[in-house]
Parts: C-alpha cells; sequence; structure tokens
C-alpha cells in the first residue's frame, strides 16, 4: 500500500458533504490514455491516467474516452494532486462520437468537395459545347428539307443549285456528329470521376462509435493539478497458458532434468489499442460468479386425485449472476503492488525476462516485465511468465498385447509458488519435438506425468502360449477355458528405468461364470482407476536387463450354456 504523501492528498466524501462550497461549478474536460491492463482468464482490468489542472471551487470532469465495453458498474476514480482535492459522485453514460481525427476528416472532405466542384465545372462547359452541335446539327438538317419547298412563281429568279447545298451539308454534318458523339464520351467520364470522388467524400465522412463518458465531481480549495485514475474491467479480452517441456533423458552420469517454459497467449477486442502499457496477468476470474448454487426444497407424496392443468416440477438449481464490478481487496492489494513493481521496473524485452510473481490466497498475478502492445483485433500476443528446470522421474509404460512398444513418462512436481491453468504444452526429448499434450489445472506442490512418446530403448514382445477348452463332470458337466500369455521388456538405457506394464482379464457379469487369475509375478494393483479386471505390474529394468511378466486365466461355466466376451 502506498504511503500518504504530504504533498500529495487525497480524500473520498458524500456528495452531501463535498459542494458545500459556494464557488460556482464547470466542466473540465480531460483526455485519458492507458497506462496499465490486468488480464484475467476471461476480460481485463485498464487502467486510464489523465493529467488535468483544476481551479479552486466545485468542478465536474468530463472524461469520455472509455470504450463502449467497460462494465458501469466496475468504473472506480482515484487520484493524486499537489494540495487537497476532494471526490465526490461518478456517473457514467454511452454516447456516440465521430471516429477518427476530425479535423483531418474534414480537411480531407473540403479538398474532395473543391474538386467535385470543378469536375462538375468542366462536365457544364462539355454539356455547353455537346448542345452548341446539336444547335448546328438542326440546322443542317433542316437544310435537308429545302429541296421538298414548292417551286418558285414563273417569272421569278431562278432558284438555288440544289446539289452544290446538299454537298455542303454532307460535308459539315458528319464532324458536327462526331463532336457531339466525343462530347457525350467526355460527360460520361467526368461523371465517372464525379462518382467516384463522392464515394471517396462519404469514406471520409466520420464514422460514429459508442463510447463511455464518465463525469466525476471535485472540489479543490485552491488551483491544483491532479493525476486522475480511472479503472474499469471490460469483457472483451483473455489470456490462456502454454507451455514448452524440454525434456533431457540424462546420461550415465546425468541424472534426467526437465524444464517447462510457461507462455501467455493475450488477445483482445475490447475496441481500444493497448500500446506500450504495462501489463500484468492474473489467475481472477471476476465474471465466474460469486456464490455458490442455491437449492431449493425438494418435495416428494402421492400425486392428487385429479391432476392439476400445469405439473409442478421441481425448481431447478439456480446460479448466482456474476458481479460485473466485484473486486476483492485481495484484488487492490496485488493491483497496487504490480503497478508499483511495473514502474519500477527497467523497460526489457517481455519474451526474455521472467514475470514478477505475487501469490495469495486465491490468485497468482504475473507481472510482465516492459510495456507491451495488444492491437485490439483478436491477433495473439505471447508473453513469456517464467521458466523452471525441475528434477523429475522417468517411468515407461506398456501394454503389450495391445502395442509392442513403451511411452516414455516424465514425472514432476509442480513449484510451490503458482498453481498451473490448464493449457496446451509443447513436448521436446532431448532437443527435438516429439508432440503436443495437454496440461490439466495443476495446484501448488501437485505431481502430474507428462507423455514424450515412444521410447526406443526399450524393447516389448507379447506371444501368446497357449489356449485350450475342456469339459468336465458326468452328471453336471462344466466347461473350461485357458489363455496365457507371456510379456518381456528389454532395457538398453544406460540408467535403471521404472516400468509399469498394463494388462486385464475378463470381468464375470454372472455368478455362474467364474474366473481364476493365473500369473506370474503377481500384479502390483488391480482395478487401476476403478476398471474392473484391469491389472498394473511396477517394477524397475536395470540396463541391459530383460523381464518376463506371465498373465492368464481359467474361466468356468455351466456345460449347456455357451460364454461370450464383451466390453
Amino acid at each position: 500500500m502506498r504511503r500518504p504523501c504530504a504533498s500529495l492528498f487525497l480524500s473520498f466524501v458524500t456528495a452531501s458533504s463535498l459542494f458545500a462550497l459556494t464557488a460556482h461549478a464547470a466542466d473540465i474536460p480531460a483526455t485519458s490514455a492507458i497506462d496499465g491492463v490486468i488480464v484475467f482468464p476471461q476480460g481485463a482490468e485498464v487502467r486510464r491516467v489523465t493529467k488535468v489542472k483544476i481551479p479552486a471551487g466545485t468542478h465536474t470532469l468530463i472524461i469520455p474516452d472509455l470504450p463502449a465495453q467497460a462494465q458501469a458498474a466496475s468504473i472506480r476514480v482515484e487520484g493524486k494532486a499537489t494540495g487537497r482535492l476532494e471526490i465526490g459522485s461518478v456517473d457514467s453514460r454511452s454516447l456516440s462520437v465521430p471516429r477518427g481525427d476530425a479535423e483531418a476528416a474534414a480537411s480531407a472532405r473540403r479538398r474532395i468537395e473543391a474538386e467535385i466542384e470543378k469536375m462538375r465545372d468542366e462536365r457544364a462547359g462539355i454539356v455547353a459545347e455537346q448542345q452548341a452541335g446539336e444547335a448546328q446539327r438542326t440546322y443542317l438538317t433542316n437544310l435537308l428539307q429545302l429541296p421538298n419547298r414548292p417551286a418558285p412563281a414563273a417569272g421569278a429568279a431562278a432558284g438555288e443549285d440544289w446539289g452544290k447545298v446538299l454537298d455542303l451539308v454532307a460535308k459539315q454534318l458528319a464532324p458536327v456528329n462526331k463532336a457531339i458523339i466525343e462530347a457525350g464520351i467526355r460527360v460520361r467520364e467526368v461523371d465517372r470521376r464525379i462518382r467516384d470522388a463522392e464515394g471517396r467524400l462519404r469514406a471520409e465522412a466520420p464514422a460514429a462509435e459508442t463510447r463511455v463518458e464518465v463525469k466525476v465531481d471535485v472540489a479543490a480549495a485552491q488551483p491544483v493539478e491532479a493525476e486522475i485514475t480511472i479503472r474499469y474491467q471490460v469483457s472483451g479480452a483473455s489470456w490462456q497458458p502454454v507451455y514448452d517441456a524440454r525434456l533431457a533423458t540424462g546420461t550415465k552420469a546425468a541424472a534426467p532434468r526437465i524444464a517447462i517454459t510457461r507462455r501467455a497467449i493475450v488477445q483482445q477486442r475490447t475496441g481500444e489499442a493497448w500500446s506500450n502499457v504495462a501489463m500484468a496477468l492474473s489467475t481472477t476470474r471476476p465474471s465466474a460468479g460469486t456464490s455458490a448454487p442455491d437449492l431449493r426444497p425438494l418435495t416428494v407424496d402421492y400425486p392428487p386425485d385429479r391432476p392439476p392443468p400445469q405439473a409442478a416440477m421441481p425448481a431447478p438449481m439456480t446460479r448466482s449472476a456474476p458481479v460485473a464490478g466485484a473486486v476483492m481487496d485481495e484484488m487492490s492489494n496485488f493491483r497496487g503492488r504490480a503497478d508499483n513493481a511495473v514502474a519500477n521496473a527497467k523497460e526489457e524485452v517481455a519474451v526474455t525476462q521472467q514475470a514478477q510473481v505475487e501469490a495469495g490466497a486465491f490468485q497468482a498475478v504475473y507481472t510482465i516485465l516492459g510495456r507491451q502492445t495488444v492491437e485490439p483485433n483478436g491477433d495473439p500476443r505471447r508473453l513469456q511468465i517464467d521458466e523452471s528446470e525441475l528434477e523429475t522421474t522417468l517411468t515407461v509404460r506398456a501394454v503389450p498385447r495391445v502395442d509392442e512398444r513403451a511411452f516414455l513418462y516424465a514425472k514432476l512436481t509442480v513449484p510451490r509458488a503458482t498453481p498451473w491453468l490448464p493449457g496446451q504444452v509443447s513436448l521436446f526429448r532431448d532437443g527435438t519435438f516429439v508432440g503436443n499434450g495437454r496440461v490439466p489445472q495443476l495446484a501448488p506442490g501437485q505431481d502430474h506425468e507428462l507423455g514424450f512418446g515412444p521410447d526406443d530403448r526399450i524393447r516389448v514382445k507379447a506371444s501368446t502360449i497357449d489356449e485350450k477348452r475342456a469339459e468336465s463332470g458326468i452328471i453336471s458337466s462344466t466347461k473350461t477355458e485357458t489363455k496365457n500369455y507371456r510379456m518381456t521388456l528389454k532395457s538398453l538405457h544406460e540408467r535403471p528405468i521404472a516400468f509399469v506394464v498394463h494388462d486385464q482379464i475378463p470381468v464375470s457379469n454372472n455368478q455362474e461364470i467364474k474366473v481364476e487369475l493365473i500369473a506370474k509375478p503377481q500384479p502390483t494393483k488391480r482395478d487401476i482407476e476403478d476398471k474392473r479386471g484391469v491389472l498394473a505390474w511396477e517394477d524397475k529394468l536395470a540396463p541391459d536387463e530383460e523381464k518376463t511378466i506371465d498373465l492368464g486365466w481359467r474361466l468356468s461355466w455351466p456345460a449347456a450354456k455357451s460364454i461370450m466376451y464383451g466390453r
């Protein structure tokens, strides 16, 4: 928790005591910038900071740049100032605002509008030329009608030489028609350019987007400079862990080791870019509900003599709705320590550093060193959390009668510091990628085994010794069936290695069918994972050692009946 500073003092009071001052209230617009983010497995808490100068008196800070996803119930305001500053009520509302740089958009619109006006003037000039050509063509066409007029009266002057007139009209009409057609083509071209420009003009219109505006009532006894912090939660963000498990199987002189690298995949679609922000990852789930399901009485009774119109059903179990703004006291403590840790840390590339871990009774917070950028387009960003090298114990598992291969497993213990969340793990054995697996939810100190694929240094073989049926008895005859198998394992490792062999015997679903186990040596475990008939042999193989397991069973049942195997 931060210690109060003599020059920085902030108190929170109720609205009634806050505005006892008689100074005239004024609205003070303030723009904020994202300074830090705490990402949850689902959702995130964003921290915005704004610096303002507040005159003496009562005022309202107007901060209009929160995203539409900001949950109103989660908004919290705090701050520090160069003098006494009191914060009263905090209100929020949604509003539509133009998207982008309005001034730049207006300038671009003015350029396009001037371009369109110039093109329209050009079009008007072409249309005028086209109309002049149409008038000239009409005049020439009218000349072609003159020969149809009545002949002149007797004694009148001789008429026109119509041949010369027709030749003149023919020579003049062709270029006029050509000029009219070319003018029409130019008009269509200008119209196309105008349409394109109008489309660009519409695109330059600032689109509206929904934002959340926060109003904060403040009172200052004297002019102060303040740094106001706004915290709120958003739903369009998440992080999930991914793991690298690198197994060194060891040598005769070196014990096996396993290195676990934990990374986080962070994604967000919150409508705002997280650019150069301090980032922490929390295991808390604010939206996962706060209470256990509530059970209502479930009754039983005789049915009524005449059924009611609608039969009443038992009330289902209900789960309490998530509380959007619930933040635990411990979360606040973690948040403050995470802010201090990031502020004091040197800016270094996060993927090459270990995250600082704050582990508590109910959550863990990983503070990523350096400042990060995550775009709001949903693209994943990988951040390294930590890396640890752990001791491990190697075991091979085999089911010889199903698959004549042994599979290598590495057992590890989760460090006591923090839990491991479920996620995909990339598996490397002696520097070679062998496949992918999955890590479940693991508590600190819990043991877990990771499979690393087939182990070629273990030779596995299964064979059938005998299978036979017989019938005995005279009055009450009984049928028997006996099966015997042999499984062998040989180690080519330089060090001793533990092994587990799994197999099974039939399980009777009828008391008349008897099952007798024949095994040498006897299995060390039976009914593995509550699966009836599943057996396990556990032991160790020394270098170049071979061990044999014989497994069989004898079934007996009444001869008058037949049996069948099933699963």
